[in-house]
């Protein structure tokens, strides 16, 4: 039987949500066990909320002051050792993720696989190719460890309701001294996480301008919603290129999404197709938006996005 070692990325002392879906991955390999790593400075809280998630049998903890920021170079070698006698190490498909894996994949002589969006058997993978235009099968070797990231619009999030044990570790590695941590610049909103969000609202180059794009916030506001934008709108200097969806941005997988304004390119519908419902919002008829969209909307936005907040007013 397979046994899983899959690693906790984390912010602030809180769990990414990416985690638990990169645990409804490893559960769909049905293995044996499926712990979950915690390294930081401070992982009893982190450790905790990964203990919640059902599926997990056990919460490793590495506590040192050098696992302070997310450091590839730093956390790859302690993970590398860590994985002995783990058949599969799983990680989200995030920016940290396709960070750190490629190092642990190096360190342990492993080829890495991309993307895992789907679980054939214990080492018969789907992945997305060409911006998500074709799907392809992996097969890995039976006889190596799998070394994987996880693409996180294709898995729900495990639930919650477990209560695993949570296990501190040591771990005797040589650390890297070569990469030192600056500082971490990032977006600040009281909006839901784009990523995360259960509902977001995009814009795009069918607003017009940086001002009118109050419309696309202000309606998301109301519908508590997370706010996106297509590249046109990032490119026109809308938006800032954080909020761009796509197959160049963020790959996401709401349980609602609604596009305003935006046509439907190839490299945005890349970002959405794992929506659970698409709604759209377009002057043109025949944009390719409406294609995939569940509900479509032909006309003014200026006058159709208005009226929608007034019904939801009631």
């Amino acid at each position: 039987m397979s046994k899983i070692l899959v690693i906790a990325e984390h912010h602030a002392g809180k769990l990414n949500p990416a985690t638990a879906r990169a645990i409804s991955a490893a559960a769909a390999i049905k293995p044996e066990a499926i712990d979950v790593l915690v390294l930081a400075d401070q992982v009893e809280a982190i450790a905790a909320e990964a203990a919640t998630i059902s599926g997990v049998s056990r919460v490793l903890t590495v506590a040192r002051a050098e696992n302070a920021q997310p450091l590839a170079a730093v956390l790859a070698p302690q993970i590398a050792r860590l994985a002995e006698g783990y058949s599969h190490l799983l990680i989200a498909s995030t920016t940290f993720g396709k960070d750190v894996a490629p190092r642990v994949a190096a360190l342990l002589g492993v080829a890495q696989i991309s993307d895992l969006m789907s679980v054939e058997s214990a080492h018969v993978f789907k992945r997305p190719v060409y911006a998500g235009n074709a799907i392809i099968t992996v097969e890995a070797p039976s006889d190596r460890i799998v070394v994987a990231t996880v693409r996180s619009a294709s898995w729900q999030a495990a639930p919650g309701g477990g209560s695993a044990p949570v296990e501190a570790v040591s771990v005797d590695v040589a650390l890297p001294s070569h990469t030192r941590y600056i500082g971490l610049d990032s977006g600040e909103s009281d909006r839901p996480d784009l990523q995360s969000a259960a509902k977001v609202v995009s814009g795009g180059r069918g607003v017009g301008s940086a001002e009118n794009f109050k419309l696309v916030y202000d309606f998301a506001d109301k519908i508590g919603a997370g706010v996106g934008a297509s590249r046109a709108a990032v490119d026109a200097g809308y938006v800032p290129s954080d909020m761009q969806v796509g197959q160049t941005g963020k790959i996401i997988a709401p349980e609602l999404y609604i596009a305003i304004g935006i046509s439907g390119a190839i490299q945005h519908l890349t970002g959405i197709k794992d929506a659970g419902t698409i709604v759209a919002i377009n002057a043109d008829a025949e944009a390719p938006i409406f294609e995939v969209a569940d509900f479509g909307l032909v006309g003014d936005l200026f006058k159709l996005v208005p009226e929608l907040s007034a019904a939801i007013d009631g």
